[in-house]
């Protein structure tokens, strides 16, 4: 068993196999429609969230499943050539997670996914990795994996007072006392919509219901409005964080999986919320200025 310090960051979830069309709109129903390119890239919101981290500088070790076929093997190959430790990625019998993604002109963005070897992850194989745990300086959690093993995680990072960000997405229905647990809460405006019960569609909407929000969690609440910046939640009130601006928008896949990384590597160094939001949001505007996830996520020098 290696010797694991608190000296890296830990990221629990999803690795797809993405395939990436981009096209100027969607058909109509029953219309068969021609896109313009086509993609191949690694994906799933954990193994997004990973790359990020560990294009930042950061040693991130990646937890999660693949199953035993070429999209699992390519998967894992990019992890490494990105620098995350895959040492503890299982293989299943289950197919690789795949997600289709439809990436228009406007930098809007339609994806399915299927989760298949994903769901296979089980809160004893968790209890298996327990130093790994208890030793991470920050733990990076979303929901598509099973939320059961998640709030999991959550109860035995908050034992061994680990710091936990959650990407609530896909909004699921979640234990609240678990989720009174997570230090970082991280959802965009469809994910604070369903668990705030009202429809938050812009910063307007957000602050007017930000209690609705903050209740959720004793920690952070932070809530990413694409193109529109971000709102972090704070007891004392809502601060808006300001969207950094870009010439031309080519795709917003995995954006917000390079804020949510990048926001991990500030607190990691031990910057304040708000900083971490505004450095998160450097972070994003250089993602969506290329096409792809992993790929367009920038190291610190293009950040800086």
């Amino acid at each position: 068993m290696r010797d694991w310090e608190r000296d890296y960051i830990c990221v629990i979830g999803s690795l797809n196999y993405d395939i990436i069309m981009k096209q100027k709109r969607m058909p109509f129903l029953g219309e068969t429609y021609t896109a313009d390119s086509i993609t191949y890239s690694g994906g799933g919101k954990g193994a997004n969230q990973a790359v990020q981290c560990a294009k930042l500088g950061i040693d991130t070790i990646m937890v999660g499943k693949v199953g035993r076929d070429t999209f699992g093997d390519t998967l894992v190959e990019k992890l490494k050539e990105y620098g995350v430790d895959c040492s503890c990625i299982g293989r299943s019998s289950s197919p690789t997670g795949v997600g289709v993604v439809h990436a228009l002109e406007d930098g809007s963005v339609y994806a399915s996914i299927i989760t298949g070897a994903n769901f296979d992850i089980t809160s004893l194989e968790i209890d298996g990795l327990d130093e790994l745990v208890r030793n991470s300086g920050i733990i990076i959690l979303q929901l598509e994996i099973p939320t059961g093993v998640v709030e999991h995680i959550i109860r035995k990072a908050k034992q061994y007072h680990v710091y936990t960000i959650l990407n609530a997405a896909p909004a699921k229905e979640i234990d609240r006392d678990v989720l009174k647990l997570v230090d970082g809460l991280i959802v965009n405006e469809t994910e604070a919509s369903f668990y705030a019960g009202v429809d938050m569609t812009d910063g307007g909407m957000v602050r007017a219901h930000a209690d609705r929000l903050r209740q959720l969690t004793d920690g952070t609440v932070i809530v990413t409005l694409g193109s529109k910046g971000s709102m972090l939640l704070e007891k004392e009130g809502v601060v808006p964080i300001e969207p950094v601006k870009v010439e031309h928008v080519t795709d917003s896949t995995g954006a917000g999986d390079s804020y949510i990384g990048a926001f991990a590597y500030g607190k990691y160094k031990g910057m304040t919320d708000r900083q971490a939001c505004c450095f998160a949001a450097r972070a994003a505007s250089v993602t969506v200025t290329k096409i792809g996830a992993q790929e367009a996520m920038p190291c610190l020098r293009e950040i800086n």
